[in-house]
């Protein structure tokens, strides 16, 4: 019984894995993007989502007018949906290492 319900809950978390398109809800595209850009949530609108197996990439436009590209990663594990922290960078800029800023 205890080797079944393990073969179960293994499976279920290989099948969610690498589901971005799940584990990543707008709600946490938006609260993650806030914060690395410094902004409110009602300061930017999201576009151009693409789920690509563990990341999700999507644009950005703030209030003002300026335009960055971002991606954040999404799975789920045993203690459930984990999301990363969002990684922007202003469209026409190459992509920088943010733990080296």
């Amino acid at each position: 019984m205890k080797t079944s319900l393990s073969l179960a809950l293994v499976a279920v978390a290989l099948m969610g894995a690498g589901c971005a398109s799940v584990a990543v809800t707008d709600e946490a595209i938006t609260v993650r993007t806030a914060a690395a850009l410094g902004l409110n949530k009602s300061d930017f609108t999201v576009s151009q989502r693409v789920d690509e197996g563990t990341t999700t990439r999507y644009a950005v436009r703030t209030r003002s007018g300026q335009e960055f590209n971002c991606f954040v990663g999404g799975s789920f594990n045993v203690l459930g949906r984990s999301v990363s922290e969002a990684i922007c960078t202003r469209k026409g800029e190459a992509m920088k290492n943010p733990l080296l800023r």
